[in-house]
Parts: C-alpha cells; structure tokens; sequence
C-alpha cells in the first residue's frame, strides 16, 4: 500500500482513513509542529545540506551543538553524528576490526553491525564454549540494546560468565531504545555495567528523534578514533540543520517522551496479556501472534506494520504505539485486541 503524505495517527489508503500503528516515529515528532519549525529555521541558516568533508579547514559549529547535546542526554564521553545509522555500524565495526581477535553476536543483531566470521554468543541455549577457553584475546560483542521480537531491553549477564583473559568490547546498536527507554529516553548505554573494557553505542537518529542521521557513542578516544577514519573524512556529514535541531529540541524531546510513556502505561492498565501478545508498559512495540490479525484490524480500520525484516525470516506482525495516538485511538485497539485474545 502507498501513500502520498506522512503517516502519522491516521494514514489515508485509497481515500479511506485508517488509524495507523506502524513506522518507527516513536515520539512522534515528524508532524510536531514547533519541532518542524526548528528544522526549518534551522534549514534557512545552515542550508538544505553540507557536502563537505568534517576534516575540512571550515568547521560548522552545529556540529559541535548536537553532538555535545547527544553526549550529555545518552551519558557518553563523546559523541559523533554521521548521515545514518547504518553507518555509524559499519564505521565503528571497520575501526573496531584493527584491533579485535574474534567477533561474538547475540542472536538477531542487525545488519549495522554485523561481522564477517562472528560467532554467535549462545549455542545449543548455552554460552558458547569458546567464550571460555584460555584463550587470551580481544574479543566484541555485537548486540542490539532491545533483540527484534523483544520488549525489554537485551540481558547481557552472561558478560560476567566470560574470564577475565578475554579483554571485551560491547558494541549496542540502540536504533529501537534512544529516545524511549531510560531517563527522559536516554537509552540503555549508561546502565550497562559490566566488566568490559569499552563499551560503544551506535544508533539511527531517523527513528525516536526525528531526524535523518547517526550517532556513535563512547570514550573520548573511542570517538576520536572514528573521526581519523578514512570513510569519516571522505564523507559528508550528517546534515548540520539537522545536528543543530537535535541540541534545540531538548525540551520537546522531554514532553514527547512523557506523552509516550503515558500512553504505553495506559495500553498497560486496559490490555489483556497472554503468549499472543508481547507486550511491556516501557516499550512502544507490541508484537502480535494471533492468526489473521492483520485483516481483523484492517477490517476495523487499523494498518499496523507487516514485513518480513531480513531473509528466511518469519513475517512479522508488530504494533507501533507513538506519542502522537489519543486514548480514543488506544481504546480502539485495545478493544479488538482483547476480543481476539479472549476467543
């Protein structure tokens, strides 16, 4: 199905209205009004876009804003926007190849950071045995901060099954938690405090937060690190009206995020939870496993989201919940969802 503006609570499809339960705008911020008027105030002073290298002689100080601002709000050393979230994987992955001896990834990570050869943490719903042997080296751990068809964020205990002779790097893509989960959506980065050597965050500012663009996250050294990166100097940056958006969006980040959790903490009191239906009141995603539910909702007038998100994989049927949806929207949903579980 196509259609020719954005979808936000409602989306129209063949001149029909529909509410609308998909797409990632968590906090809802691509129709927020005084948001899109930051963007274009700050599109009038910095342009439509920026073609020209971060390492050049002429420095764009709105760089220098939103990135400090991403620190601050994700509780990193540093922090360093690029032009999307695939990136920011795939950069930080060709910095962390120079010096990692064996890649590990939880299961479902996304393509942003995977690795060629990496082994999976768990085998046979154990930790892998070659996360154990005596082996001293420098190993990274690829994981996503919330796995795809979970509601809650990743469980990285078994980090401190692992000796101490394997030196560990964690790297989080947080692409689907920046923006909702921790204090005032900070994300997970700063409450993961196990015993590895580094800890590195990258995410999609497309998604939460509203805007095309990347971040890496980190130590200081870490992120400096990236900047000397040959693919970092010889590409665009991310664009800067958008960076400088970031820093002055703050205060709305903060009411939407509120607006959010209210609305997930009232699915939470109304909706009838069972193993066909994932669902926590801290996270927008309710991932559905009830037959046809995605022409029961259409018949009602509700699109959620239906793709299948990487090859040989089963279709997912996933409800998105944003700042945006009204309790009436809410109730809707609800109601037919508590029908279909209860038959």
């Amino acid at each position: 199905m196509k259609v020719s503006q954005f979808p936000d609570r409602i989306i129209e499809i063949d001149q029909e209205l529909y509410l609308y339960f998909g797409g990632t705008a968590y906090l809802g911020l691509s129709v927020h009004k005084e948001f899109q008027q930051l963007a274009v105030k700050n599109i009038l002073r910095w342009g439509t876009t920026y073609g020209s290298s971060r390492s050049a002689n002429v420095k764009v100080t709105a760089y220098d804003d939103g990135e400090a601002f991403l620190a601050q709000h994700i509780k990193a050393e540093a922090a360093v926007t690029v032009s999307s979230g695939m990136l920011a994987g795939k950069m930080v992955i060709e910095e962390l190849n120079k010096e990692t001896d064996c890649y590990f990834h939880f299961p479902d990570a996304h393509p942003a950071i995977k690795s060629r050869n990496s082994l999976p943490v768990f085998e046979a719903n154990a930790i892998n045995p070659r996360l154990l042997d005596a082996k001293q080296e420098r190993i990274t751990i690829l994981t996503d901060g919330v796995p795809s068809y979970q509601t809650k964020p990743i469980d990285l205990s078994v980090l401190k099954e692992i000796p101490k002779h394997k030196e560990i790097t964690l790297v989080i893509d947080e692409s689907h938690s920046l923006g909702i989960l921790g204090q005032n959506g900070c994300g997970i980065y700063n409450e993961i405090q196990f015993p590895v050597k580094r800890k590195i965050m990258v995410s999609s500012l497309g998604k939460a937060f509203g805007l095309t663009g990347g971040v890496i996250a980190g130590d200081l050294n870490f992120i400096n690190q990236i900047k000397n990166l040959d693919i970092f100097i010889s590409a665009a940056g991310m664009n800067p009206a958008f960076v400088q958006t970031l820093a002055e969006a703050r205060e709305i980040y903060k009411v939407q995020h509120q607006k959010l959790i209210e609305n997930l903490e009232y699915i939470d009191s109304r909706l009838i939870k069972n193993e066909n239906i994932k669902f926590h009141k801290t996270y927008p995603l309710i991932y559905i496993e009830i037959e046809s539910i995605t022409e029961i909702l259409k018949a009602n007038k509700i699109i959620i989201a239906n793709f299948r998100y990487q090859e040989n994989s089963k279709d997912i049927n996933r409800i998105v919940v944003t700042a945006n949806h009204l309790k009436e929207d809410l109730d809707k949903l609800v109601n037919i969802l508590n029908a279909c579980n209860s038959k």
